[in-house]
């Protein structure tokens, strides 16, 4: 008898999060170690536009007044030499971001690998634990779907996802603190495309959300079926059934293309109207902004900073729609996984059994 798999998943359940966190407990302080390294990384991110406003303001384009920042006691008054030392201070910049990038995603990356490690042999111990019955109304492609893919979806969530998540939250909340320090003004025009931002991105998710639980679903049952008929590929070869096999495998096949290409279609209509939103805004900065260099209201190095940040303000708003895909999709492999371990063997070994005659 085929066994439908259900459709699963929460967009956040506090529960299985909870449980989810409890594998990564053990090595908290791998954790702790990861989010140094991304609080550096996240200050770092947002110094590249300062320097260039420095050297605009100061070397490039200087104003009738003299500026004056944190670095102004670290800057030579003559031009050259100044804009000399504020490129190497970008580029010690660039060094030490890609160096916190690359040991926070190593350490967490490391991390998540030991929490799957324990999660995939916990799920070993208690395969082994289930009587035969249950294995009589449970396909193996379907459990193999468990211990294999399922689990790598969890890995993504803690390599890429919580944490990152994190990261980029800090990211928007430095820009915005910076922005609306040089200009709340400017800072409002780009404000003004968030709720653009915000519909595309409720439509986004709304539409790879099916397309990614449509997926979860065709996997198992393509892992399921392969099992089952290679399993019985004497059976399936001695009644000449190669074909009608193929036609069946063709159809569950489809099934998982479709919703790939789903998903697909989503991504790409996505990314290209976030860029033209943020387009769009940093035109606006870049015209109002033009008029207020001209009347001397406002420094030519703050526009070359707010366009910089203009772009970088936009793209932790995408990783962050992606990241939800992530959570979601852990969500549902988590449910699926925790109902497996939640399963109670029904015929168990007695803890005292009786001795043979």
């Amino acid at each position: 008898v085929a066994v439908e798999e259900e459709v699963l998943g929460k967009a956040y359940d506090g529960g299985l999060m909870s449980r989810l966190l409890g594998y990564m407990r053990p090595y908290r302080l791998l954790v702790a170690l990861s989010l140094v390294f991304l609080l550096v990384q996240s200050a770092l991110q947002v110094l590249g536009p300062l320097l260039t406003r420095t050297a605009v303001d100061r070397y490039i384009a200087p104003g009738p007044s003299p500026m004056h920042d944190f670095l102004a006691a670290w800057l030579p008054a003559g031009a050259a030499a100044g804009l000399t030392r504020i490129a190497l201070l970008y580029l010690a910049v660039l060094i030490g971001s890609f160096l916190c990038e690359f040991v926070q995603m190593y350490v967490m990356q490391y991390t998540g690998q030991l929490a799957m490690f324990d999660l995939r042999r916990q799920l070993m111990g208690h395969l082994q634990d289930l009587d035969l019955a249950f294995y009589d109304h449970n396909p193996v492609g379907r459990l193999v779907t468990r211990v294999t893919t399922d689990v790598d979806v969890l890995n993504d969530l803690f390599a890429s996802g919580l944490v990152t998540i994190l990261g980029d939250l800090l990211v928007l909340l430095f820009i915005l603190g910076i922005m609306f320090s040089f200009s709340p003004l400017l800072t409002a025009i780009m404000l003004i495309a968030m709720p653009f931002v915000i519909v595309t991105t409720v439509i986004f998710r709304r539409s790879v959300t099916e397309s990614y639980r449509r997926i979860r679903v065709a996997i198992a049952r393509i892992n399921t079926y392969l099992q089952e008929h290679i399993t019985g590929i004497v059976v399936l070869q001695l009644f000449n059934r190669e074909r009608r096999s193929s036609r069946e495998f063709a159809a569950v096949n489809r099934i998982h293309m479709d919703a790939y290409k789903d998903a697909i279609t989503a991504y790409g209509w996505f990314y290209p109207v976030v860029e033209f939103i943020s387009m769009l805004a940093l035109a606006a900065i870049l015209t109002y902004g033009g008029f207020r260099v001209q009347s001397g209201r406002l420094s030519l190095g703050v526009i070359a900073a707010f366009l910089q940040y203009g772009l970088r303000f936009f793209r932790p708003i995408q990783d962050l729609s992606e990241k939800y895909n992530i959570l979601q999709s852990a969500m549902a492999s988590s449910e699926r996984i925790f109902k497996l371990l939640d399963t109670a063997p029904k015929i168990v070994a007695p803890s005292s059994p009786l001795p043979t005659p």
